[in-house]
């Protein structure tokens, strides 16, 4: 052996040593801040809404005012037979020790029901302010005073109580979502491998690479204000590990090919590399510029999402592409055992389900596509019985304690409402304000609160109930009367985020089609297979969609679907669906290079990446599945969302409807580039005269 080829090799061997040293210097330097992500995190109704909103003008001024922030809280002490006059002392004592021992804004009055079972107290102090951790202690603080006794029941509510309790489940969310994805992804990783070890490597690298994003993400938040919420995080952490682990299924399935081909780990990686990387660049890129798009949305939490879930992909990326690599080249051949992929041995052929699928795909196609576009069709009819936008005290798997107290005083005071409308108003116009919303016809009351130089608050009792038909009606009319005035309050914000939904449907949808038809017309050099991988995604999301329709409320029993469902789960399905295309046309596309005929190499396409390709759709769902274990309405949904189109993109579409319209066009699928004409004819040899 040369000196030459001794050299190579011995830097070759460093390679892997070199990256494993990279990776720990950077997560040297990232890991102080990714400790920090949960600290910058903010899931109040009106952090997730744009500067301009209403509600969102009249959180910022309230900031300003005297005391800043205030939290607003409402006592209910309930008997069902009526209270009694030792109730009422009880009540009195409690509300007392309340007053005595926080610093509240007005002295708390009470205000009986009509049939006399219920007490309602408003309650309400600016001295926690802005600070989470101080408004969750004024409120724990309060309802350690007010305990009810002797079949006295007493809830504490109000916008204050209701923000305590959802961030209580936001801050639950990410031990037991991470503690789940990794469970899951092990269980189906030992499932696809059947080896005892080769499981943890791509599952370390994984957590290595959620780390690594957690750090970015704080750092973005930092640079350039970036939206943290309990939701684009948690999405932020099934992206890195159920992406990443697709894109460990697919260079391992070629590394395990290659290592029968190529003698050295090293050699046979970088093959591996070579072949697969392209693909799993030019997908993961899809991926992350479908998500960037959502920086067009105007809402402050979907806008956030985008960088966020583009962050987690292609931290997942470069974390397969470099980690993992070194990790597997180390380990050499035996991270396989028990099934050891040995130079020079052949694997096992067997007839693959995906084989058989192609087939019958390839027999009849047309029949294929017309049953399969009926089936779709079917299922997006699901989407009339969806409910319609959730309430916030319908956000809750589990009721907590604020909804509980919701409950009881819509029952109990149904002839006004229960949750305050905020008025902010210049300070110039407070009297003619103040008497303009006194005598509106859908006010029961309205009292004047803090004034600073400029603004001065004004609090509204609607007749009706909270986010009802009438009380919307009196929040929208209000906010037509009072020019120069902002209307805000928990309802309020609510109507905010549903007409911020609904611009930013209209606005993020179209950007996300035109930015993946450009992107796979680029990769694909053809117009008509860009147009049939990005019909076939809209058409799983609006038959996902219909599933949901047909499940939420009577299986699981919401009374509400989440205003921002519908954009969300479109750009994940769009961005997630067209990157498992990518794989199925990246591999149609070399078959038909090597001179394979349309029809054959649709049906290779699909045997050769189908069974790596339902392997990637098993975990992704599995991982998006997870988030219908948490507590969030809004987190159930859009993880039921995604994992149901997942696997119906999967399973059916990516293997039936577009292998069948594949094969259906044949050659025009390419068009209009070379490789939708036919190949010239090769000449044939002429035949000498006989003499």
């Amino acid at each position: 052996m040369g000196p030459g080829k001794t050299t190579t090799r011995t830097r070759r061997k460093a390679v892997p040593w070199l990256l494993l040293g990279l990776w720990v210097a950077v997560l040297a330097v990232v890991g102080p801040f990714a400790s920090k992500l949960a600290d910058v995190q903010h899931d109040r109704a009106v952090d997730y809404l744009p500067a301009s909103a209403d509600s969102t003008q009249v959180a910022r001024i309230e900031d300003q005012l005297p005391g800043g922030e205030t939290t607003e809280l409402v006592l209910v002490y309930h008997r069902d037979g009526g209270l009694s006059a030792a109730d009422r002392t009880t009540v009195a004592r409690q509300v007392a020790e309340i007053t005595e021992r926080n610093p509240l804004t007005a002295p708390p009055k009470g205000v009986p029901s009509q049939d006399g079972t219920t007490l309602m107290y408003p309650v309400a102090s600016s001295a926690p302010g802005t600070d989470e951790e101080k408004r969750d202690a004024f409120v724990n603080d309060v309802r350690d005073l007010a305990q009810g006794e002797d079949g006295l029941s007493v809830d504490v509510g109000g916008p204050g109580a209701l923000a305590t309790d959802a961030s209580e489940v936001y801050n639950s969310l990410g031990g037991p979502l991470l503690y789940t994805t990794v469970a899951v992804v092990a269980l189906l990783l030992i499932l696809i491998y059947r080896s005892p070890l080769l499981w943890l490597v791509p599952l370390a690298v994984a957590g290595i690479a959620d780390y690594l994003s957690m750090g970015v993400a704080y750092g973005l938040h930092q640079a350039f204000g970036t939206t943290i919420s309990g939701q684009s995080s948690g999405v932020m952490t099934i992206l890195v590990f159920g992406a990443g682990t697709d894109y460990a299924l697919l260079l391992i399935s070629r590394y395990r090919e290659e290592l029968r081909r190529v003698e050295r780990p090293y050699d046979a990686m970088w093959v591996a590399l070579r072949g697969c990387g392209p693909a799993v660049l030019a997908s993961s890129g899809t991926v992350a510029a479908g998500l960037l798009c959502l920086l067009a949305a105007d809402l402050n939490s979907s806008r956030g999402m985008g960088p966020l879930g583009a962050l987690g992909v292609l931290c997942a990326l470069v974390a397969m592409l470099t980690l993992l690599p070194a990790v597997l080249v180390l380990l050499g051949r035996r991270v396989f055992w028990p099934l050891v992929p040995a130079f020079g041995s052949e694997p096992k052929q067997r007839r693959s389900l995906f084989t058989a699928m192609g087939s019958s795909a390839g027999r009849r196609p047309l029949v294929v596509l017309a049953g399969g576009a009926v089936l779709l069709g079917t299922l997006a009819l699901g989407t009339l019985n969806l409910p319609g936008s959730l309430k916030q005290q319908d956000s809750f798997v589990d009721k907590p304690e604020a909804v509980a107290a919701m409950e009881t005083l819509a029952a109990a005071y149904p002839e006004q409402g229960t949750q305050p409308i905020t008025v902010i108003t210049p300070t110039g116009r407070a009297d003619a304000t103040l008497a303009a919303v006194r005598d509106h016809q859908g006010v029961v009351a309205a009292e004047r609160g803090r004034t600073s130089d400029g603004w001065t608050e004004v609090f509204v009792t609607a007749k009706g109930a909270p986010q009802s038909a009438a009380e919307t009606a009196t929040i929208t009319s209000l906010r037509d009367d009072l020019a120069g005035s902002y209307v805000g309050g928990p309802s309020a914000e609510q109507i905010d985020l549903k007409d911020t939904n609904a611009r930013d449907q209209l606005i993020v949808v179209p950007i996300v089609v035109v930015s993946v038809l450009l992107i796979l017309i680029v990769l694909l050099r053809s117009l008509i297979a860009p147009l049939l991988l990005v019909a076939a995604v809209i058409a799983v999301w609006g038959a996902t969609l219909g599933i949901g329709g047909l499940v939420f409320g009577p299986l699981f029993g919401f009374e509400g679907t989440d205003p921002g469902l519908g954009l969300l789960s479109f750009v994940f399905l769009v961005a997630l669906g067209v990157d498992y295309g990518i794989f199925l046309m990246h591999r149609m596309r070399e078959e038909s290079l090597s001179g394979a005929e349309p029809a054959v190499a649709a049906l290779t396409a699909l045997r050769t990446t189908g069974g790596v390709i339902a392997s990637a759709g098993l975990v992704l769902a599995a991982t998006f599945a997870v988030l219908t274990n948490m507590g969030l309405v809004q987190l159930v949904q859009l993880g039921f969302v995604i994992a149901v189109g997942v696997l119906l993109d999967t399973f059916l579409v990516r293997t039936y409807l577009v292998t069948s319209a594949s094969v259906a066009l044949g050659r025009k699928v390419w068009w209009p580039g070379r490789l939708s004409r036919e190949p010239e004819p090769v000449p044939r040899a002429r035949q000498p005269e006989p003499v």
